[in-house]
């Protein structure tokens, strides 16, 4: 298999995790899906990454369904079988998803001329990474959240609070302790350390 996908995507860092977690045989291929020469449209029409590439050719994205493909093709599960945990990890990787889009549609923002530039625009971002952070602090049991044992949530959210600290340096923790430690704790793995983002700050 191939995984078609950038360094400083979380998405595909999310799914790079659990490749290196679950031991899973899978290329990496990195590209920018917006080079004119790149593959990622004639595999992805959306012509985002992630895509997977399977041994038969055909591609799945974008990175729920590769985590899915991904979780049920080897041992161990990192989704819950049983209804009310599964639930729970699928319900903490949309508010790490969700964390993850915030803060790109912050930088996106950044990205445009001062002048257009739309504050209203950039208090909508803050008011959801805010809530998030203290929805996550509220719950942040250490060292595993769901399942007592370690799930696509460890993964999905060590990779959102990542993705912010490379996009949007800012202090987070003096207002989440509980996270911070949580944070520095999943950090540590080798499976993150392996696939830190370029510029990533370290603690």
């Amino acid at each position: 298999m191939k995984l078609y996908a950038s360094l400083t995507s979380p998405f595909a860092r999310k799914i790079r995790i659990l490749v290196a977690e679950k031991s899973i045989r899978c290329e990496l291929v990195e590209t920018d899906p917006t080079g004119k020469d790149s593959p990622v449209p004639s595999l992805n029409p959306l012509g985002k990454v992630p895509v997977l590439v399977r041994d038969d050719g055909s591609a799945l994205f974008d990175s729920p369904v590769i985590i899915e493909f991904l979780d049920a093709a080897a041992p161990p599960a990192f989704i819950p079988s049983q209804a009310e945990d599964r639930f729970d990890v699928l319900r903490w990787q949309a508010l790490a998803d969700g964390m993850m889009d915030a803060t790109v549609q912050r930088l996106l923002e950044t990205r445009r001329k001062p002048e257009q530039q739309s504050k209203s625009a950039f208090a909508r971002q803050e008011e959801k990474l805010t809530r998030a952070l203290a929805y996550a602090d509220e719950r942040a049991v250490a060292p595993y959240l769901v399942d007592g044992q370690l799930t696509l949530t460890n993964i999905a959210l060590g990779v959102a609070l990542d993705y912010i600290d490379l996009r949007h340096p800012h202090d987070w923790r003096s207002s989440c302790p509980a996270l911070t430690s949580w944070h520095q704790r999943i950090g540590e793995r080798p499976s993150f350390v392996a696939t830190r983002p370029p510029g990533l700050p370290h603690d």
